[in-house]
């Protein structure tokens, strides 16, 4: 590809192109592994079902933008495919006697996660198509089922005509799956008319499975096939049935036999907010072990590492030992290291890229000796040789013929080179950017404190600037360039001293808080998070004690229990090293907060307590540890210390006022004194989720109805105010409500709770929720009862909620009343009562009394709404009504 800034340089124009390395080193990287994972696959252990083994199928290559990613993978393809097609200093080929599928997918962001996942199997399904030419019974039956369900009336011809995948090939794949649907009917020997179905043929299938006829089992023979096939078939189920297809590649007979080498591009589009995409297609990868895959994209995958864990199926060192960070898996050596910049250019890549990126009547422009010296000093950092071309040219147009002097420098000299070819003004936007992890063109100009933007425009066009148009800020310098200007700008003339960085440290930060104010609700959280992620590290790394709009930002975040990821990265080496400031205590707050979801509550309380004993924290700001904290404590069934934390903050009146009178209700309710918990209830706002405490105060009481209606309100108020988090749990209360009095209408309220949780970070909910469906199901298999209760209480144990244990013996108290195994009751009220003895929640003990229509052994401590009677007869009348229902 010509570069025009290149022709039109000078009057004797260059020739210039896109120069591709020959990457032998990737190759080679690229070789062994696949030839590592050749011999896996081909071991008499290797087993394609086994869901528990590290997986060693991946290989990721990661840089800049325009470094080339997308050009290896092209060549990697055409290499895989045709001998004939692989550069001559790439060598030999690999898998000698294996049948090689190399399948490019560019994840670009298109419409929508579901359409770029479907996009991916069917791509997927579509090369095998073409390669193996048959059908693959349980993958396509179940494929066929989903595109019948979440594409009605559009035949999947006329997609994959509309779409133009796989070109013709993409033709045989509609037959092939119309002929597994037939082929499985025909094995079970099902009518033509029922042939014809997918939903019909699938439901006998699975019946034939689950009775373990041998025909159902040759064709579908993987173990979890009729729970597949019988999962909904959403996009949910799509993302597991790679599983099948693993399966049915390694059924192939030896001819047929063939190894998927998959090579995803693009990768960092798969980002969102809640890595959506990459959680499906790591789950592709995972699933698929006999097929190898090949990853690009400008971050590292972060699988092996354990900080996605909750958001990634599959994460840290044990499950991906080949992605994880150097010395986090020790078996692994450095040789099966599998994650690589490709910005690392050898010595002689770096030289042929020089040369062949301008030519002059087909000869390198740049004379071997200049060539030398760049290489020398780049390192072999591909930006760094952009720029130095950029100056060779720069040079040139003055007239001068450019010499190796003008190149012998090291990488901060090159940059205040560079910097010299610039505007004032753009050396100024170019410093203040470099404050910035990334930014757009008012936040540049602000920090900079111009009022034009018209220098940032010409900086972002610059090469040392790399877009991201996807991005809330599109723009971020590189690395690099910018750790040497804010530790090794020395030489330039007119270099910042300290009192400049920190004066735009102060405007970058005011011009943070003005971005997160001015955008509009739908669009605020986003930007919040954004915002607080890089006013944190300003702040810390600048010494900024004025928290200004940080500490209004840190209470919006905490406001709807919804817990993204906050901690700025750590300072930049050579960057100021500030230690135990107001924003290193805020960012641990608020850290420690969000954390909790996936931590044990009693670390939560100590790293709060930690914070709090630093004395960094404001006033206001020490109030918001103190609440989580006595959250915490509550949580923990520490019910004294938390209320004494509840009284401080609620006597302070602040902010949190409002939530610590929430605190001490649900704390009065813990205790059994209904009464006062509902006065409490009664001065409480939308802020304090006043309809949620009423209905945690009411069902208890055996008052369904009321309750119900009381956490609909707070749904309703909590869409009204837009609040996603309170939505889902008082939706998540309501589906409990529901499930004791109506079980066929609970299955749509645990439904919707799980839809409104599906984005959210709520472990606590989601343990509730499974309460939750253990009470719709009680009274139904005590096995199956018994197995998930015994999974939910590990879960519990694990997260440091024993508050939940209660509520989850009385759920098996339920179950066991409905079905009149008086034995398994007793049981279940003495562990009832073991986990009450303290006094938290005594009352659960006296209602499982209740429904199971005995006597207390002692008089009750429980201070009811209603008499004692009243609320017995409720209960029992409950266990009595759904028995009859049910026969």
């Amino acid at each position: 590809m010509a570069d025009l800034r290149a022709l039109f340089s000078s009057n004797d124009p260059a020739d210039s192109a896109e120069a591709f390395t020959n990457r032998q080193q990737q190759w080679s990287l690229v070789a062994t592994a696949l030839e590592e994972h050749l011999r896996t696959i081909a071991a008499p252990g290797f087993d394609v079902e086994d869901l528990e083994a590290p997986r060693t199928n991946v290989i990721a290559f990661h840089g800049v933008g325009g470094i080339g990613k997308s050009t290896l993978l092209r060549k990697l393809e055409a290499s895989l495919a045709a001998a004939d097609q692989r550069p001559q200093q790439w060598g030999t080929g690999i898998g000698a006697g294996e049948r090689l599928l190399p399948v490019r997918i560019d994840l670009a962001r298109s419409a929508s996660t579901g359409s770029d996942f479907e996009r991916v199997v069917l791509t997927i399904r579509l090369a095998l198509a073409g390669t193996v030419g048959r059908s693959m019974p349980s993958f396509d039956l179940a494929l066929r089922r989903y595109w019948d369900a979440q594409h009605p009336g559009e035949p999947l011809e006329e997609y994959i005509r509309r779409t133009g995948l796989m070109g013709k090939v993409g033709q045989l794949l509609p037959g092939q799956l119309g002929a597994a649907v037939s082929q499985v009917a025909g094995s079970l020997e099902l009518p033509g008319v029922i042939g014809s179905a997918a939903g019909q043929v699938t439901t006998a299938l699975v019946t034939a499975l689950r009775e373990r006829r041998e025909k159902a089992r040759a064709l579908a023979g993987a173990a979890r096939t009729a729970a597949l096939l019988e999962a909904e078939p959403d996009l949910e189920a799509l993302s597991y049935y790679p599983h099948l297809l693993a399966w049915e590649l390694d059924q192939l007979p030896a001819k047929k036999a063939v190894v998927p080498v998959i090579l995803l591009d693009t990768f960092e589009d798969t980002a969102d907010r809640h890595r959506d995409l990459e959680r499906l297609l790591q789950r592709t990868v995972w699933l698929l072990p006999n097929c190898f895959f090949v990853i690009a994209g400008r971050n590292r995958l972060a699988w092996g590492e354990d900080a996605l864990q909750g958001q990634l199926d599959y994460t840290g060192p044990q499950a991906w030992p080949h992605l994880a960070p150097q010395g986090q898996h020790p078996a692994r050596t450095a040789g099966g290291r599998r994650q690589h910049l490709l910005g690392d250019f050898s010595p002689s890549d770096c030289d042929s890229y020089l040369a062949r990126r301008l030519t002059h009547d087909g000869r390198p422009l740049i004379p071997e000796d200049v060539r030398a010296v760049i290489t020398a000093r780049s390192h072999g950092l591909p930006l760094h040789l952009d720029l130095a071309v950029a100056r060779f040219l720069e040079i040139r147009r003055t007239g001068r013929t450019p010499a190796p002097a003008d190149f012998d420098h090291t990488f901060p000299a090159l940059i205040a080179r560079t910097l010299s070819d610039l505007t004032e003004d753009e050396r100024h936007v170019l410093r203040s950017a470099s404050l910035l992890d990334a930014f757009d063109l008012d936040l540049a100009t602000q920090a900079a404190g111009l009022t034009h933007q018209a220098a940032a425009r010409r900086l972002a066009e610059r090469p040392m600037i790399s877009e991201d148009p996807y991005a809330i800020w599109p723009y971020h310098l590189h690395g690099a360039i910018r750790t040497a200007l804010r530790t090794d700008d020395t030489t330039t003339a007119d270099r910042w001293t300290p009192t400049d960085w920190h004066q735009a440290a102060q405007r970058a930060l005011a011009a943070l808080g003005g971005q997160w104010h001015a955008h509009t609700p739908e669009a605020s959280r986003a930007w919040l998070i954004a915002c607080l992620r890089q006013g944190l590290r300003l702040a810390r790394d600048h010494h900024l004690d004025d928290l200004a709009w940080l500490t209004d930002a840190a209470f919006a975040y905490t406001d709807d229990s919804v817990w993204e990821p906050i901690a700025p990265p750590a300072p930049a080496q050579g960057g100021a090293q500030a230690a135990d400031t107001p924003a290193d205590a805020l960012a641990e707050l608020l850290t420690a907060i969000s954390r909790r979801q996936h931590e044990h509550r009693a670390h939560t309380a100590r790293r709060l307590s930690a914070v709090l004993d630093s004395g960094l924290l404001s006033d206001e700001l020490a109030q918001l540890a103190r609440y989580y904290r006595a959250k915490a404590d509550k949580d923990l069934g520490r019910t004294a210390a938390s209320l004494e934390g509840m009284r401080r903050v609620a006597a302070a009146g602040g902010r949190l006022a409002p939530q610590a009178q929430r605190g001490i209700a649900n704390l009065a309710r813990i205790a059994g004194d209904f009464p006062a918990a509902l006065d409490a209830a009664s001065t409480l706002t939308w802020k304090s989720r006043r309809h949620r405490v009423r209905g945690d105060i009411l069902w208890p009481q055996g008052d369904f109805t009321a309750a119900a209606q009381a956490l609909r309100d707070g749904r309703a108020e909590a869409e009204q105010y837009d609040a996603p988090g309170e939505r889902a749990i008082a939706q998540t209360r309501l589906a409990l409500v529901t499930a004791f009095t109506d079980p066929r209408r609970a299955g749509e309220e645990i439904d919707l709770a799980r839809q409104y949780l599906e984005p959210l970070d709520q472990r606590a909910t989601v343990l509730h929720l499974q309460v939750a469906g253990l009470v719709r199901d009680a009274g139904t298999d005590d096995r199956g009862i018994a197995q998930r209760a015994a999974v939910l209480r590990t879960q519990i144990d694990v997260a440091g909620l024993p508050w939940l244990i209660p509520l989850l013996e009385t759920a098996l108290a339920f179950h066991h009343a409905l079905r009149g195994t008086e034995d398994d009751l007793t049981a279940a009220i003495a562990r009832l009562r073991d986990a009450t003895a303290n006094g938290d929640f005594a009352y659960y003990a006296d209602i499982a009394h209740f429904m199971a229509g005995r006597p207390l052994p002692a008089p009750s401590t429980t201070q009811w709404l209603d008499d004692e009677d009243t609320v017995r007869n409720r209960w029992r009348t409950l266990v009595t009504t759904r028995q009859y229902s049910s026969r």
